[in-house]
């Protein structure tokens, strides 16, 4: 009887039946793309020794797929408004249907860099088109919920990714990675031809070309460098990292300048304008930066310095997974209701706390008590994700929700490269000092256990520092009311 209230409730929420089977349709192809993101992340072991590749190979098949959801995630904005929904999920989820069954039946490494390659320009594409679709059917006083409605799938497949990845390649071959989801992706795309329908209209906006290239090699050389700095391939001082972050970040100074000039933008960056937008996206960036923190950090430290087994390091993730799943919809109603500012301030409060736990871990902590301080950092950030990213996009008038969203998600994926690879680096030259610095005569074992424990010590202190800054930013958030101007207006004003 519960569950049928809650399927009710959700109708209510998306205004008809028919707008609800749309979002159901869109999420279940959303869930099987995120997860598929983080997937691979324990089998890179496996991959490496079944084709013979070193390392610096491996890591294109997380730092390439990371590459195109950064280039192609800013194109989305035109992308949402020059196609209908239909067509645009049906490309995305049959782009990335193709690419896993590439990747699950490849014989070599190139094939596989394919199939990945596929599968991220698929995965770039969804969750901006299921945002904006939100944006679109649902009225500004029940968009948390739906937002919620949506998180439980979001935050939830990047946490049982590890576990599940953990429990295959440890007892199968890897591409069964590939061909557990194949069918799923399939059932999804079957589905999504019979039942969706299109809720928005085309407005058939020009591309630039200029802009275009511009975004492509300013998102793509900075997430590719600072990707490539997390690998540790060359250092900060290797062009293989400088060159492309340099490159990037003049693209980008040259694309906003020509966006701020330009009638109709690629990217529209007046969002800025707006006050709420401005300090909501800090918030997210910095949280995504802490999260993905405690997703890389946690489990080196668990197998090189404790050492558990990889699916054990993925397991400690599993529980704060489902508490995220959990608190999705809670938060989405709670923000319906109070808004998202006290909602930031007791997440933020959390995840702070529990950063700051991590950076003072002994090397007598129990498995369990990682569990439960990572546990306590997802629900933190379960408890603001949504709803701050839901108040950042309340507050723009509808023509611009496409260039929001694509925002927002561009600066979460550059975001989790930046703070990974920072925090990568502030652990290894923790580690580095520690073993620089140490007397003679410890053990093998108990020196590079304590030596990682002071690395993930500097880590975590920095994390914990980046959250204070958005704790603070917190403070003046208020609740968006809506747009300040009529839909249809060209020109922004700023707060």
């Amino acid at each position: 009887m519960e569950t049928q209230q809650d399927v009710n409730r959700a109708q209510g929420t998306f205004g008809s039946k028919a707008n609800f089977t749309v979002v159901i349709v869109m999420i279940l192809g959303v869930f099987v793309a995120i997860l598929n993101e983080t997937l691979l992340n324990v089998a890179l072991s496996k991959i490496m020794a079944d084709l013979g590749i070193l390392p610096s190979t491996a890591q294109w098949l997380t730092t390439g797929y990371l590459l195109i959801i950064g280039v192609l995630i800013p194109v989305t904005a035109f992308l949402l408004q020059r196609f209908t929904t239909r067509t645009l999920f049906l490309s995305a989820m049959g782009l990335f249907t193709l690419g896993t069954f590439i990747a699950a039946v490849s014989s070599g490494f190139s094939l596989l860099v394919l199939g990945r390659i596929l599968q991220a320009a698929g995965t770039g594409l969804l969750f901006p088109l299921l945002t904006n679709v939100v944006f679109a059917i649902v009225p500004l006083e029940k968009r948390g919920s739906a937002m919620g409605t949506i998180g439980i799938v979001i935050t939830f497949a990047p946490a049982i990714g590890p576990t599940l990845s953990g429990i295959i390649v440890e007892h199968f071959s890897w591409r069964y990675l590939f061909y557990g989801v194949l069918p799923i992706a399939v059932f999804v795309m079957i589905f999504a031809f019979i039942r969706l329908k299109n809720v928005t209209e085309p407005t058939k906006p020009k591309i630039d070309l200029l802009s275009l290239l511009l975004s492509t090699v300013g998102f793509g050389g900075i997430v590719y460098g600072f990707s490539s700095a997390s690998e540790g391939h060359g250092g900060w001082a290797g062009y293989s990292v400088l060159l492309p972050i340099v490159v990037g970040l003049l693209s980008l100074v040259l694309f906003t300048i020509r966006q701020l000039k330009m009638a109709e933008p690629l990217l529209d960056l007046r969002t800025f304008q707006y006050r709420i937008f401005r300090i909501s996206t800090l918030i997210m960036i910095i949280v995504m930066m802490a999260m993905f923190a405690a997703m890389m950090l946690l489990p080196i430290f668990l197998q090189n310095a404790l050492g558990y087994s990889p699916f054990e390091a993925g397991l400690v993730m599993l529980p704060g997974g489902i508490i995220m799943g959990i608190m999705s919809p809670i938060t989405g109603r709670l923000f319906d209701k109070f808004g998202a500012k006290w909602l930031a301030i007791v997440g933020l409060i959390l995840i702070a706390h529990t950063l700051l736990q991590f950076a003072f871990i002994t090397v007598t902590i129990s498995y369990l008590t990682i569990m439960l301080f990572n546990t306590l950092l997802m629900l933190g950030i379960s408890m603001l994700m949504m709803p701050v990213m839901t108040n950042a996009l309340n507050e723009l008038p509808p023509p611009m929700y496409p260039h929001g969203t694509a925002i927002i998600g561009t600066l979460q994926q550059v975001a989790g490269a930046v703070g990974t690879a920072l925090l990568v680096t502030v652990m290894m030259n923790g580690t580095e000092q520690y073993l620089q610095n140490s007397a003679p005569g410890q053990e093998e074992s108990t020196l590079r256990m304590l030596s990682m424990i002071a690395g993930m010590k500097s880590a975590f202190l920095l994390a914990f520092a980046l959250v204070v800054v958005a704790l603070l930013a917190s403070f003046f958030l208020k609740r968006a009311g809506g747009p300040k101007q009529p839909q249809g207006t060209k020109q922004v004003s700023p707060n």
